[in-house]
C-alpha cells in the first residue's frame, strides 16, 4: 500500500470515529448537559465522546505523517457523510432522499479532489516561529468569532472550532513528520508544537461541543467547510503544497469543491428540516377539550 492510499484509509477510519463523536455531542448539547465544564467532566457520556474524539485525532495525525495537508483535510467531509445516517439512526428516523443526494455529491465532489491533491508523503514543516505566528493568529481570530453571543453564534463557534482544528492538523503534521527523523523528538521546536497541537485540539473540540446547542447537521457542515479551507492555506503558503496536474488538476479541484459544498448545503438543510419534525414527534398531544356543556350534564 503506498503513502497516499495508506493516508486515505486512516482518514477514513478517522471520520467514523469523528462522526460517532460528533452525535454523542450533539445529543448532551440538546440535553442541556454541555452547559457547564463541571457538568461535562462528570457525564460519562461526554467521556465516550472524547475517548472517540482522542482516538479518532490518533488516526488523522498519523494521515498526516503519509499525506499532505492538501489530501488529509478534505477528507474530513467524510464525517458528515458517517454522521447523518448516524444520527438518523439515534433520532429514530430513516435516513432521506435528500441525504443520501448530498452523501452521494459530497463523495463525488471528495474524489474529484483526491485527484490532484495526491501527491508525495509530506517532508517540509513548519519552524517554531511559524507555528507560533499561525497559532497567535488563529487564536486572536476564533477570539473574535466567539467574543459575542447572538443567534448565530453556533455557526461562528463552528467556524472557530474549524479553524482550530486546522492549525491542530497543520501542527500535528509537523511534530509526525519531524518527530519522524532521528533524533528530533524531544527537541524544542518538536516538544513547543506538540503542545500546541493539544492546546487547538482540546480548544477545537469544546467550541464544536458549544456549537452543537442549536443542532448538528449545519455546525458540523460549517466545521467541515472551514478546517479544510484554512489547512490547504497553510499548507500552500507556509508547506509549499501544491495541487498536482496544473491547469487541469485545478479545474477538477474547482469541481470538487463545488459538488461537495453542494452536498454539505443538503446534508444541512435536510438536517435542519429534520430536527422540528423529531422535536414534534416528541412533543405530547393536546388533551382533547371536552365542551362545558357535556360536564354540566
Amino acid at each position: 500500500m503506498n503513502a497516499t492510499a495508506l493516508a486515505v484509509a486512516l482518514c477514513l477510519a478517522a471520520a467514523v470515529a469523528y462522526a460517532a463523536a460528533a452525535v454523542a455531542q450533539e445529543r448532551l448539547a440538546r440535553a442541556a448537559v454541555a452547559r457547564s465544564a463541571g457538568a461535562l467532566l462528570g457525564n460519562g457520556a461526554w467521556w465516550w465522546s472524547a475517548g472517540l474524539n482522542a482516538g479518532a485525532a490518533l488516526l488523522h495525525a498519523a494521515a498526516l505523517r503519509y499525506g499532505p495537508l492538501t489530501l488529509v483535510q478534505p477528507l474530513g467531509a467524510l464525517t458528515l457523510v458517517a454522521a447523518v445516517p448516524l444520527g438518523a439512526r439515534g433520532a429514530g428516523r430513516r435516513v432521506a432522499a435528500t441525504e443520501w443526494r448530498g452523501t452521494l455529491a459530497t463523495v463525488v465532489g471528495l474524489g474529484l479532489l483526491l485527484l490532484p491533491a495526491s501527491g508525495p508523503a509530506p517532508d517540509d514543516t513548519l519552524t517554531l516561529a511559524e507555528a507560533l505566528a499561525v497559532s497567535g493568529a488563529t487564536a486572536a481570530v476564533i477570539v473574535l468569532l466567539t467574543a459575542r453571543r447572538d443567534v448565530r453564534s453556533g455557526l461562528r463557534h463552528a467556524t472557530a472550532s474549524g479553524l482550530a482544528s486546522a492549525v491542530a492538523s497543520a501542527l500535528t503534521q509537523t511534530v509526525a513528520v519531524a518527530g519522524g527523523r532521528g533524533g528530533a523528538l524531544l527537541s524544542v521546536r518538536v516538544v513547543s508544537v506538540a503542545l500546541l497541537v493539544v492546546v487547538f485540539a482540546v480548544g477545537g473540540m469544546l467550541l464544536s461541543q458549544r456549537a452543537y446547542r442549536g443542532g448538528l447537521g449545519a455546525p458540523l457542515a460549517v466545521v467541515n467547510l472551514a478546517n479544510p479551507m484554512a489547512a490547504a492555506a497553510i499548507g500552500m503558503v507556509l508547506l509549499g503544497e501544491r495541487l498536482q496536474g496544473g491547469a487541469m488538476g485545478l479545474l477538477l479541484a474547482v469541481a470538487g469543491a463545488l459538488a461537495a459544498a453542494r452536498g454539505v448545503l443538503l446534508l444541512t438543510r435536510t438536517a435542519e428540516t429534520a430536527a422540528p419534525a423529531q422535536a414534534a414527534s416528541l412533543t405530547p398531544a393536546p388533551a382533547a377539550r371536552v365542551p362545558i356543556s357535556r360536564v354540566a350534564a
